[in-house]
């Protein structure tokens, strides 16, 4: 099949590389002649695990190219696809539609056979019927559909989410738009991939519905991290408690300082804006957007505790600032409200990050940014450890603590724990009593006769299942 990918972001560039590797021919497009340029010398404009050695694969069978050129891209493909960014807008939180309605535009005049035009973006309910009527006021309508799409790609494991996916959503109003979708994902369905189709309506407002609930997910169990605090007990004794009961699951149940990213914040905000709109209210998720934004301050508390209550004139060494490992995204990352409370209390902050110090430095302000994490940590009164990169994993406590002028370690991850202690070190973990910083390991012993647990993977990802530690499931 022919395919017109218009958007060269995250979602675009992922899904029009993975649609290639499935034998399919597409033509990425983007406005940004520079982006374009580099995309055609194999520079990616993000950092994703492995799609540097798809993209380059593809290009070279010929099966992936990049254009600026909408109108030739767009001409005889079977399916275009519309992956253009929808950010919220300034001070409201609504999704800003203006790229998906003008790259609607751009497309209706340019059509020819039957095609179908799908909506890829994240948008909101109702999205697809204005983008039909956008190309209806240039072409009749019958001579193409609209369908939408929607995308459930991880940053960091985005290709295995793309390939080996939980389940494809399409959201059609007639069968040819089904047809095609149906041919376009025929290898998931030969894999048994769970395929819904629902009407176009249903599949925008099941993107928002998933993330919206991933996000009170993460924001249940860190408030339950801050009770474990508390009653003296430790957080992911619970998680694992609660995570075997399939009907709440294991991923998702890690505490720490709060979601970022591109989507989670957006994307709830913009559920919200939906329901007002239509005169519903949506208390859990309101409460899970205002305990989210509340907790990634608070975590700068924890430090300033952590140091004796007073970080004035102090050195904090800030480890992991991306909102996640694995992507150099710092939309919406914990790291920068954490960074800015303490720069508010007097504090001066030294920071690393493996692969995030270029985005960072446009959003941090009088930040010293180090390649290396040890001289990060270097003289600092503490350090804080805030994206779970194995990097930081791999961090030899023993250098950490004779560099450091305190031996103070705020562990916001949980990545630490006897180890750093039996190192020297003052530790401050997340659910976890001050007394209790240890590497116990919950097992899970079947009863005689019972089967033995299931392990749950997908994809390259899932054979390494039996690898990890049950406590190790994000």
């Amino acid at each position: 099949m022919k395919i017109a990918m218009i958007g060269t972001g995250y979602v675009g560039l992922v899904s029009g590389t993975c649609f290639a590797e499935w034998g399919n021919r597409v033509v990425c497009v983007d406005k940004n002649a520079e982006k374009i340029e580099q995309l055609k010398q194999g520079k990616l404009p993000i950092y994703e695990p492995g799609l540097d050695k798809l993209v380059e694969r593809n290009q070279i069978a010929e099966r992936l190219s990049f254009t600026t050129d909408l109108t030739s891209a767009v001409k005889g493909a079977d399916l275009i696809f519309i992956a253009v960014g929808t950010p919220p807008r300034l001070g409201s939180g609504d999704a800003d539609l203006s790229f998906v309605y003008m790259a609607a535009q751009e497309i209706a005049e340019s059509l020819e056979g039957h095609p179908t035009v799908v909506v890829k973006s994240t948008v909101p309910v109702g999205t697809g019927d204005v983008v039909e009527k956008i190309i209806a006021a240039v072409r009749p309508r019958g001579s193409f559909s609209v369908a939408s799409n929607p995308e459930f790609l991880r940053e960091g494991s985005a290709i295995d989410d793309f390939l080996f996916p939980d389940r494809v959503v399409v959201g059609v109003e007639g069968p040819r738009a089904l047809e095609a979708l149906t041919a376009l994902y025929s290898p998931l369905a030969r894999a048994n991939t769970p395929v819904v189709v629902t009407q176009r309506r249903a599949a925008e407002l099941i993107k928002y519905a998933a993330n919206a609930f991933l996000a009170t997910k993460i924001t249940f169990i860190n408030e339950l991290a801050d009770l474990c605090e508390q009653v003296g007990t430790d957080i992911d004794d619970l998680a694992l408690g609660i995570g075997l009961d399939h009907r709440i699951g294991q991923s998702f149940l890690k505490a720490g300082p709060g979601y970022g990213g591109s989507c989670f914040p957006k994307d709830t905000l913009a559920l919200l804006r939906t329901a007002q709109d239509y005169g519903i209210a949506l208390r859990v998720v309101e409460e899970t957007v205002a305990a989210n934004e509340a907790r990634k301050r608070k975590m700068a508390l924890k430090v300033i505790d952590a140091v004796g209550g007073d970080v004035e004139g102090l050195t904090i060494a800030v480890l992991g600032l991306t909102f996640k490992p694995d992507t150099d995204d710092m939309r919406d990352a914990p790291s920068i409200p954490l960074i800015e409370t303490l720069q508010r209390f007097g504090a001066k902050i030294r920071a690393h990050d493996p692969v995030g110090m270029k985005n960072a430095a446009r959003v941090l302000e009088n930040v010293m940014l180090l390649d290396d994490p040890y001289e990060c940590v270097r003289d600092a009164d503490a350090a804080v450890v805030v994206t779970e990169w194995e990097s930081v994993r791999q961090l030899d406590l023993d250098l950490m603590r004779q560099l450091m002028r305190s031996p103070i370690l705020v562990d916001l991850r949980n990545v630490f724990g006897r180890g750093a202690a039996q190192a020297g070190f003052q530790v401050s973990s997340v659910g976890r009593p001050a007394s209790t910083q240890s590497d116990v390991t919950v097992t899970i012993q079947p009863v005689s006769g019972d089967p033995q647990p299931k392990q749950q993977g997908r994809g390259r990802a899932g054979l390494n299942a039996q690898a990890k530690t049950i406590m190790n499931w994000n």
